[in-house]
């Protein structure tokens, strides 16, 4: 065993070694917070992906302005022939060389243009408020990250503190042994009891370097440094149903106001997607001046200044369905956002009704672990007093110490359990910002 306990030593040596050259870096639960709202690449993303949601309602209002293009076309051709088939609007060929100026503006669509700049108005803001629920999603982690460094360190002065206690043992022991008042067995025993500690020591500042990693990455830092955190007060007892947290979380959670947003933009869409069925009226303007026109070769006179306007109106017929299958695909992409919003609630309360439970069993253990620890410390006082008495022997010591050790790890483990759980619960119900 104490080969053994050697060996994983040296194994986990270098943890210790980058554990003790890290420069320790000051940092409370509020700075933790604000550095990953500032540098966090998801709320970044998130914020950029808000502006250009918002960036579309420009896009769609633009049909209600007028759009104006500048021409300049030359042409040639055999004089007098007429254009039988093809695109080009002049139907005679003649040399020429003009510019000018076309003007288009939409007169009405019958809302279809209304419903769209509607949409996107709901889509931006539905965008916002997922770059809301972003932030808190981080922010979750942030303190789900912070109180799990906490526990680690809090683990390492737990180990220290166990490895000094254990030493004292091991020096007591074979002080004892050379005056031939113990065995041999009982140095034994108090070898290995030391080395467990001191490898629970190691392993301990092993994971005070995942959990400082794991906190570098919650806040958006690009490089681990060695965390010196701020011990924060314990939250209060959590309430007594969990059926307000509920109704609250239903009304304040981002991510359901963004799908109510996106499930009424739906329904825009919708709309506008019947209205493609109705004729879109359209007023168009043209005008420029040619420098040169063959005057010599046409039959008449062609002034060199052009001028013109209509009014246009378009009336869909067929188009082989496909208005009718936009139709159609809008209208059940609205009722996927509704089931989405459905779906959302239902995990919302769930939600929040296992993190309230999982609060207040958390919330139960502080006492019981608390109470454990006491009766584990007076047990570990019993014994030793009984062990320098010579009443009991070497294993009832060790397994004392092993107890009490078992009972402030699991004292650790409540109160920090319990800081994130109830940081887990605030996030469900809406109340961690």
């Amino acid at each position: 065993m104490r080969k053994f306990c050697l060996a994983m030593c040296v194994a986990l040596g270098g943890a210790a070694v980058c554990y003790a050259q890290a420069a320790p870096v000051a940092l409370n639960l509020q700075q933790a917070e604000a550095l990953a709202l500032k540098n966090h690449p998801q709320i970044l993303a998130a914020q950029n992906n808000a502006s250009a949601m918002n960036q579309k309602i420009a896009e769609t209002r633009s049909a209600y302005y007028p759009t104006l293009q500048g021409d300049l076309t030359g042409s040639g051709g055999n004089i007098g022939a007429r254009i039988g088939a093809g695109y080009l609007s002049d139907s005679r060929l003649f040399n020429r060389f003009g510019d000018g100026i076309t003007l288009s503006q939409l007169i009405s669509d019958f809302g279809r243009t209304p419903n769209l700049v509607a949409g996107s108005k709901l889509e931006a803001n539905a965008a916002a408020q997922t770059a809301q629920a972003t932030q808190y999603d981080v922010l979750v982690r942030v303190n789900q990250a912070y109180f799990g460094a906490l526990r680690a360190q809090a683990l390492v002065r737990l180990a220290q503190e166990t490895v000094k206690t254990r030493q004292y043992l091991v020096d007591q022991v074979t002080a004892l042994y050379n005056s031939q008042l113990r065995s041999e067995v009982d140095v034994s025993f108090a070898d290995v009891n030391l080395s467990q500690a001191k490898l629970m020591l190691l392993q301990a500042q092993a994971q005070v370097q995942s959990a400082n990693a794991e906190l570098a990455r919650s806040i958006g830092a690009q490089d681990v440094a060695d965390y010196k955190l701020q011990e924060q007060d314990l939250p209060p007892s959590p309430p007594a149903s969990p059926e307000d947290l509920v109704a609250q979380a239903l009304k304040a959670r981002p991510e359901l106001a963004s799908l109510q947003l996106s499930r009424d933009a739906a329904y825009k869409y919708e709309s506008a997607a019947k209205d493609l069925s109705n004729p879109t009226a359209s007023l168009v303007g043209v005008g420029g001046y040619m420098p040169y026109v063959d005057q010599i070769t046409l039959p008449r006179v062609i002034p060199n200044e052009y001028a013109g306007a209509a009014v246009n109106v378009e009336i869909p017929i067929l188009n082989g369905g496909l208005f009718k299958a936009q139709r159609q695909e809008a209208h059940f992409r609205a009722l996927e956002a509704d089931q989405r919003l459905r779906d959302e609630a239902e995990s919302i309360a769930r939600d929040v009704r296992t993190a309230w439970a999982s609060a207040s069993t958390a919330y139960q253990r502080l006492d019981v672990t608390a109470e454990m620890m006491r009766e584990a410390a007076l047990a570990l006082q019993l014994s030793q007093g009984r062990y320098n008495l010579n009443l009991n022997n070497i294993v009832e010591l060790t397994t004392a110490q092993l107890n009490s050790t078992s009972a402030e790890i699991e004292n650790l483990n409540a109160k920090y359990d319990y800081q994130g759980a109830y940081a887990t619960l605030q996030y469900t119900y809406g109340g961690l910002r």
